[in-house]
C-alpha cells in the first residue's frame, strides 16, 4: 500500500530532526514521575523511560552510571562524524520491535544476543501464553510476525512511540561480530541456504579456478573470501548487505534515533538486567545466559586477521569504522594497518 504523500512527509521531518526532538522531550518536557503513560484501564505504573530520566537517583546511580555514559559519547560521535540528515521511511524502521505492554523499541542486531532478546520480548508480550524465554525454540523466535515492528504502525503511531518508549539497542566490537557472522553463516554444515545464497557467489567471484562442486555447493567459504566480498565495491551495488554483517549504525539508525539504553555484548548481563529492570519485570524474567563454550572474543578474532593482509584490513577497517567510532570501540591491536 503506498503511503500518503503527506505521512511520508511527516515522517521524514520529524525523524530527520529526531535525534533533537527526543532530546528535547526527555530533558525539557520530562513526565511528571508517576503520570501514568498507559492509557489502559487501572494501569498507573511508571513507564521505563521515566524510571530512567525521573526515577530515585540514588537508587539507579550505579546500575546507570555507565549506560549514561555511552548515550553521551554516542550523541557526540554523530554530532562529530555524521552530516547529512537522512531521510527514513518506515521500511527503514523494520528491525524496532515494539513491546506496547511495557512501553520498550528494541533495535535488533544480529549477532550480539538478539535471539534471546526476542525471546524475552515473546514472553513480555504474549499475556502468559510463554513464560520461560528458553522454552522458544530459536527458529521460531526469528519467525516474521510473531513480534511486532514499528515500520508496522502508522506515521502518528511511530512518532508516538518513538517519544514516550524506552528505546535501547545492544552492540558488539564489530569485527567480533563479523568473525562471529563468518563462523555460524559459512562454517557450519546445516547453514545450506546461506551456503547457496552467498557462499556460491563468493567462490565464484573470489576464488581462483574454483572446482564446480565447490561453487555449486557453496559450503567451504574461507575467511579472506568473505572479507574479499565485503569490501567489493560490485557488493552493494548489487543488492544491500545481509543483516548478519550489515553495520548496526545501517541497520538502527543510531544518529536520527535516540536511544535511551545502548548495552554492548561485552557487558550483557548486567546490561540486560538494566534494561529488564527499567521495564518493571526484573523480578519475574530473567534474561538467558549463553552456554556457549566457543563465543566468538578477540582472542579468536585475531586468530581469523592473521591471514588477511593489511590492505584488506585497512579497507574492512573502513568499511565498518562509523560502528567502532559510534560505539566507542577501539582499533584492534591485532591489525596491522
Amino acid at each position: 500500500m503506498r503511503m500518503p504523500r503527506g505521512g511520508r512527509l511527516l515522517l521524514a521531518t520529524c525523524l530527520g530532526s529526531l535525534f533533537v526532538l527526543v532530546i528535547y522531550f526527555q530533558t525539557i518536557i520530562k513526565p511528571e514521575p508517576g503520570v501514568n503513560t498507559d492509557s489502559r484501564p487501572g494501569k498507573s505504573r511508571r513507564s521505563p523511560l521515566q524510571t530512567l530520566y525521573n526515577g530515585d537517583q540514588l537508587e539507579l546511580l550505579a546500575a546507570q552510571r555507565s549506560l549514561q555514559g555511552r548515550r553521551e559519547l554516542l550523541e557526540q560521535a554523530c554530532l562529530s562524524h555524521t552530516r547529512k540528515r537522512q531521510v527514513l521511511s518506515p521500511e527503514d524502521l523494520k528491525h524496532l520491535i515494539v513491546d506496547d505492554k511495557h512501553s520498550l523499541i528494541y533495535c535488533y542486531v544480529p549477532k550480539v544476543a538478539c535471539t534471546n532478546w526476542k525471546r524475552v520480548l515473546m514472553v513480555l508480550t504474549s499475556d502468559g501464553r510463554y513464560t520461560d524465554p528458553l522454552s522458544i525454540p530459536a527458529n521460531e523466535a526469528h519467525v516474521a510476525g510473531n513480534l511486532r515492528t514499528l515500520s508496522e504502525f502508522s506515521v502518528p503511531e511511530i512518532n508516538r512511540r518513538l517519544r514516550s518508549y524506552l528505546k535501547f539497542i545492544f552492540v558488539r566490537d564489530p569485527f567480533e561480530r563479523l568473525v562471529s557472522a563468518y563462523r555460524n553463516k559459512f562454517t557450519r554444515s546445516y547453514n545450506t541456504a546461506f551456503h547457496r545464497r552467498y557462499g556460491t557467489k563468493i567462490i565464484r567471484r573470489h576464488r581462483p579456478e574454483p572446482d564446480p562442486e565447490e561453487i555449486e555447493k557453496g559450503n567451504n567459504v574461507l575467511f579472506h573470501e568473505f572479507v574479499q566480498y565485503l569490501v567489493d565495491p560490485r557488493t552493494q551495488r548489487e543488492e544491500p548487505f545481509n543483516e548478519h554483517w550489515e553495520r548496526v549504525h545501517s541497520l538502527c539508525h543510531p544518529c536520527l534515533i535516540h536511544y535511551d539504553v545502548v548495552g554492548k555484548y561485552e557487558t550483557l548481563e548486567p546490561d540486560a538486567q538494566a534494561v529488564l529492570s527499567l521495564a518493571g519485570v526484573e523480578g519475574t524474567l530473567q534474561f538467558p545466559t549463553s552456554g556457549k563454550s566457543t563465543r566468538t572474543d578477540g582472542n579468536m578474532a585475531a586468530r581469523y586477521f592473521k591471514h588477511i593482509s593489511p590492505f584488506y584490513q585497512k579497507k574492512l577497517f573502513n568499511l565498518y569504522r562509523m560502528d567502532f567510532l559510534l560505539f566507542n570501540y577501539s582499533t584492534p591491536e591485532y591489525l596491522r594497518t
